[in-house]
């Protein structure tokens, strides 16, 4: 493609800046981001990325555990991209500074749950997600082809004639000044801006994913699709001020105890500890109902060695972030156990997009954890969110830059479903009660879980349609976006009566074949379809 186009990507995790960064060669790149430019969900990853990089290794097998851990769900043309480009990806990742972990002078293997070999690479131990952004964050910095705005959030999408031509912008206030509104127009924007962890009330994830980007796409008439599978990572630490236990522990050899310094999970599944998460999650959640809500414990004490400094020398070195968070919070976890719960993780579903990162709505595209590409189907697989990113963020580019051109296939026509009810965001509101952000996540950890029900379900989407969110800031329209996505999250759950995935009903504890499909909801009563040929279709 000749044509030099001024592109927007929203977010600054790895999708986002390896979109920036592949874009830059031929065209020019503006790089939104609502907080610093190193804030994302990208650099809290600890568990690693995962990807064929050893001989002994091959394609087939990450295919076919991607798609286990899916349970049904997955797209295997949207999987077989992801495991057959992976290790390209990663070579990639390297080229640009990222330095993986070694033992010998090769690159380090990592086993985590679900996966048939230790596929997975780490970088500075268990900082590994730290360790990418601030290689692509220091390549987008020294970039002068992009330009880079901080501290600027992403009210809207801007159309006009149903596609995409740009964003309304809010500079968040620094240093006492007002915020500004401006619109802010381009020929194509990138959605990366990440999850949306904040719906609940414990999470792995950082105060920025409140779902800003899914949100912006659905009124601008995105397709969103498979907003009931969230992932609840098994193991974050149980204190007030939480912080995730990657799942690397586990893969290393810790071990679960209940309140008695039993193990439990052997009984829940075959591989235990390594079962896929969602099975773990609800198996630590069962056992802490059965022990009044208490939390279990996670058993790091034999790691590395059979004598105590052994043992804590190995969890300073394998897993120096985790280890110094234990300690500050006053815990040593090479002498005891540490007390872990489950919490939101990771958002399966999303912006639906094709193979390529396009989306429903002409010049609107989406990469990263804001999309739905089908790679993770019901339940994703440890340490493939990170690969995902990677991947389909440089063949998203790639379009930008002529290459992977390819029609797009046709999107199925969206599940009947009622606009009316979850598209209200901005004034006039039509609810007179009121709800605020902790309001939101009570609701949603109640009702739409680990475990859900229809009575739960029914109760929560009566009450997100009977309030609205008072929009007097920024924060307040993150708490509006947040509203919006429960009310999306709670109707499909409700909808979806089996148990899949990261979707788990008591009164349906099983999974129905006939439900071995993704629910698509969009803001319109005709869906919009991705235009095959041309990329770009005229304004």
């Amino acid at each position: 493609m000749s044509q030099r186009l001024h592109v927007a990507v929203v977010g600054s995790g790895i999708a986002g800046l390896i979109a920036a960064l592949r874009l830059s060669k031929q065209h020019d790149v503006t790089l939104v981001t609502k907080n610093e430019l190193a804030e994302s969900n990208t650099r809290w990853a600890q568990g690693g990325i995962a990807a064929v990089m050893f001989e002994d290794d091959n394609v087939e097998n990450h295919i076919i555990d991607t798609l286990n851990a899916g349970a049904g769900l997955c797209d295997p043309a949207a999987v077989r991209v992801l495991c057959e480009e992976g290790p390209e990806r990663i070579q990639d990742l390297i080229r640009f500074g990222v330095q993986f972990d070694k033992r010998n002078g090769e690159l380090a293997k990592g086993l985590e749950a679900a996966h048939s070999y230790p596929r997975v690479l780490h970088a500075g131990g268990d900082s590994t997600g730290l360790s990418i952004e601030m290689a692509l964050v220091h390549a987008v910095c020294s970039n002068k082809a992009i330009t880079v705005l901080e501290h600027t959030f992403v009210a809207d999408i801007l159309t006009r004639n149903d596609q995409c031509i740009g964003l309304h912008l809010i500079d968040r206030p620094q240093n006492g000044k007002q915020e500004r509104s401006r619109m802010f127009t381009s020929d194509a924007v990138i959605l990366a801006s990440g999850g949306a962890g904040q719906l609940y009330l414990h999470t792995t994830n950082p105060s920025v994913a409140t779902g800003d980007g899914t949100a912006a796409a659905f009124r601008a008439g995105a397709e969103v699709a498979d907003v009931e599978f969230y992932q609840f990572h098994p193991t974050a630490l149980a204190h007030a001020d939480t912080f995730l236990i990657s799942e690397a522990v586990r893969g290393e050899g810790a071990v679960l105890l209940d309140a008695h310094g039993r193990r439990f999970m052997q009984a829940v599944h075959p591989g235990a500890e390594l079962a896929p998460r969602d099975i773990v999650a609800r198996g630590i959640a069962m056992q802490m109902a059965a022990q009044n809500g208490a939390p279990v414990m996670l058993d790091a004490t034999r790691l590395g060695g059979s004598s105590q400094p052994e043992v804590e020398e190995f969890l300073r070195t394998r897993f120096p972030s985790i280890d110094a968070a234990v300690r500050r919070r006053g815990m040593d976890w090479s002498r005891e156990p540490i007390p872990v719960t489950p919490a939101a993780h990771y958002w399966m579903g999303g912006v639906r997009t094709d193979l390529y990162g396009r989306t429903s709505v002409p010049r609107l595209f989406a990469v990263g954890e804001t999309a739905c590409t089908g790679v993770h189907g019901a339940n994703r697989l440890a340490s493939n969110s990170l690969l995902e990113s990677l991947v389909y963020a440089w063949r998203c580019a790639g379009l930008f830059l002529g290459e992977h051109i390819a029609p797009s296939a046709s999107l199925d026509a969206p599940a009947e479903f009622d606009a009316n009810e979850v598209r209200a965001l901005a004034p006039p509101y039509a609810a007179e009660r009121t709800i605020d952000r902790r309001g939101i996540q009570s609701l949603m950890w109640n009702a739409a879980g680990i475990e859900r029900n229809a009575e739960d379900l029914t109760t929560a989407l009566a009450e997100l349609k009977s309030t609205r969110v008072e929009v007097r800031s920024i924060a307040d329209r993150e708490t509006a976006n947040l509203h919006l996505l429960a009310r999306l999250v709670t109707t499909a759950a409700l909808a979806r009566t089996e148990s899949r995935g990261g979707h788990f009903r008591n009164d349906f504890p099983n999974p129905n074949p006939a439900w071995a499909r993704s629910l698509v909801y969009a803001d319109r009563s005709t869906p919009v379809r991705i235009p095959a040929n041309p990329l770009f279709a005229t304004r």
